[in-house]
């Protein structure tokens, strides 16, 4: 296992030859829900135009190429670990579980596993990581479409269920309205409880 750093194109085409499927996360940072990953395995003989890093897409893009990649690619497969696990479990470790959950959900075993970031996961795969691989790869690009949709879309149900907190606008993220609709509305059950900003309004009562 190793990580890739200032990855050269030589690099990259000897890591995406073969079989293999692409790894990224989305929702480290937020205050609530679950850290959403997926695994894709792409096609080569059914290539997608377009695919980069999810923020760098709008979301009538994102939206677009997340049907594609439904469509096209041999393989896709979304993890996830709850507020609970990330609380017992601290943000990276669940978001090491959620990868390992997406891969164990591929229908077939790819040769190796790319994964966006520097940090990979124990699997009984080959498995490598690449920094920002999720604008250089596009099975990680694919990755990282699929997983900001899923959780985007998780969000606006909660939006639906609990509209005085605006999630469909933040996504659970941090920002000013966040705190705000905390400290009027308290905590609820979908909060991630280890997080210094929900701590603090649990403290404060």
């Amino acid at each position: 296992m190793a990580v890739f750093k200032n990855i050269t194109p030589e690099q990259v085409s000897l890591l995406t030859t073969g079989f293999y499927a692409g790894v990224d996360e989305v929702g480290r940072g937020p205050l609530v829900g679950d850290v959403v990953t997926a695994a894709v395995v792409l096609d080569p003989n059914n290539p997608i135009r377009g695919l980069n890093d999810s923020k760098k897409l709008s979301e009538k893009k994102r939206l677009a190429l997340f049907e594609e990649i439904q469509q096209k690619a041999l393989d896709v497969s979304v993890g996830r670990a709850s507020p609970a696990e990330i609380d017992e479990l601290n943000i990276l470790h669940a978001t090491m579980l959620a990868m390992q959950r997406a891969v164990a959900g591929l229908r077939a075993r790819p040769d190796r596993i790319l994964i966006d970031g520097n940090r990979v996961p124990e699997f009984e795969l080959e498995a490598h990581a690449v920094v920002k691989g999720d604008g250089l790869i596009a099975a990680i690009s694919a990755a990282s479409i699929i997983a900001k949709v899923v959780r985007d879309n998780e969000m606006a149900e909660l939006d639906a269920k609990y509209p005085q907190f605006g999630f469909a606008k933040h996504k659970g993220y941090p920002t000013k309205a966040h705190f705000e609709a905390l400290a009027q509305h308290g905590v609820l059950p979908v909060h991630r409880r280890s997080f210094r900003p929900v701590q603090e309004r649990l403290t404060a009562g």
